[in-house]
């Protein structure tokens, strides 16, 4: 009774483990890699519950708790692989489970010692961890949580290859219907209760990690658009603008405004100028490389800091979003309307601060307002115009489709 209540201890901590997954998952509203250690930790309770109640020599055993073993493997490795944008190579999960259960099958038939098929089925999961280990080490993160990570998946490799060998070589024989009573089963109880607990405390931690940067970065964000509020982004310049002097690349600042935003909204209403920005957004967002930063900084109102990127390239990102943005449709607006945009472009001077930089490129937007709206305007062009005020309540002139 007390080897059958002990027995229990692994299958309960997994489980008590994917229920800190789950929870992780859904309350954190995080992402589905979260949810799939869960699921793994779920097959490996179950395949252990299958190795400690059905009989040892049945046919059925052995693969029952291959089969959730692998799911479990599969769950956790593609998991992890998931987190650090990479992918794991499922076909070749599948063969090795596959040729595993094969000669596995013809194993049982053929001897009565459970080491054999022990050794054989442990290689496999070492053999499917090497798949995982592999695209790991491949991918471009390197963050301390990802390389304990790495450090886990290849601990529990070499723990498969191993530590079956050295057990079956110690205790030679282990018959089929003896197997929940060898010594072999009592050592792999016990590493894998230290197993789970290790991956667990490591897997919790890069969790809560990715918990933590996700509420960060949410609080950096622009609901509307999902860029940087103003807030971040001022930030990030602040850190960008030196790093760019230091390195001797050049910076250059976009700033752009959708052109008479109040009349939409006195128009059409707020909901269809919130649809306005949200799509300007993330026209803005599919336009713009990786290594540049883009947000919302007012109420229509955007930058975007294109890295290492001269003063000419910069001024025809910002035509490529104007063209665009007058053929994009808008939810609640009539249906031959189309909104402009008008743009100022500045590149950074040596020594200048990001006040100075925003300022001559929002001179630049204000001089495309100026001369007509929908159109872009270069700070560094010599001899730019005076701009005539504006007038606060000048006539809309939104921009209507031709018709055929």
């Amino acid at each position: 009774m007390q080897t059958q209540i002990l027995g229990l201890l692994t299958p309960m901590m997994a489980l008590l483990f994917a229920v800190t997954f789950a929870v992780f998952w859904r309350v954190g509203r995080m992402k589905r890699h979260v949810l799939g250690f869960g699921l793994g930790y779920v097959c490996f309770a179950v395949g252990y519950l299958v190795t400690h109640f059905l009989p040892g020599d049945a046919f059925y055993t052995f693969h029952t708790t291959q089969l959730f073993y692998t799911l479990g493997v599969t769950f956790f490795l593609g998991s992890a692989c998931e987190r650090v944008g990479q992918k794991l190579h499922l076909p070749s999960i599948l063969t090795i489970y596959a040729i595993t259960a094969l000669v596995l099958a013809l194993a049982i038939n053929f001897t009565n010692d459970a080491g054999p098929a022990l050794i054989l089925v442990n290689i496999g999961y070492g053999a499917m961890y090497m798949v995982g280990l592999t695209t790991l080490i491949s991918a471009r993160r390197r963050e301390l949580t990802d390389m304990a990570i790495i450090f886990l998946i290849a601990f529990a490799t070499a723990d498969f290859f191993i530590r079956p060998s050295l057990s079956v070589m110690f205790e030679q024989t282990i018959p089929a219907g003896e197997y929940q009573q060898s010594i072999y089963y009592s050592l792999i109880g016990l590493v894998l209760g230290v197993k789970n607990i290790m991956g667990a405390m490591i897997l919790i931690g890069a969790t809560i990690v990715e918990w933590t940067n996700t509420l960060r970065e949410s609080s950096e964000k622009d609901s509307l658009t999902g860029l940087h509020n103003r807030a971040a982004f001022e930030e990030a310049m602040r850190n960008i603008i030196p790093r760019a002097q230091t390195e001797g690349r050049p910076l250059s600042l976009v700033v752009a405004d959708i052109d008479h935003f109040k009349q939409v909204n006195d128009i059409w209403g707020h909901q269809s100028g919130d649809h306005a920005i949200s799509g300007f957004g993330e026209l803005i967002a599919k336009m713009v490389r990786g290594c540049d930063t883009a947000g919302r900084v007012g109420g229509e109102e955007f930058c975007i800091a294109v890295w290492n990127c001269p003063n000419e390239p910069a001024e025809r990102l910002a035509e490529r979003i104007r063209l665009a943005f007058t053929s994009l449709k808008h939810e609640g607006l009539n249906d031959d309307i189309r909104l402009t945009a008008s743009f100022g472009v500045a590149t950074a001077h040596e020594g200048e601060t990001y006040e100075q930089l925003f300022a001559r490129a929002d001179s630049a937007l204000y001089q495309a307002k100026s001369k007509g709206r929908n159109r872009v305007e270069n700070a560094e062009v010599q001899g730019l115009e005076e701009a005539a005020p504006l007038e606060e309540n000048e006539p809309i002139e939104l921009k209507r489709v031709a018709e055929a």
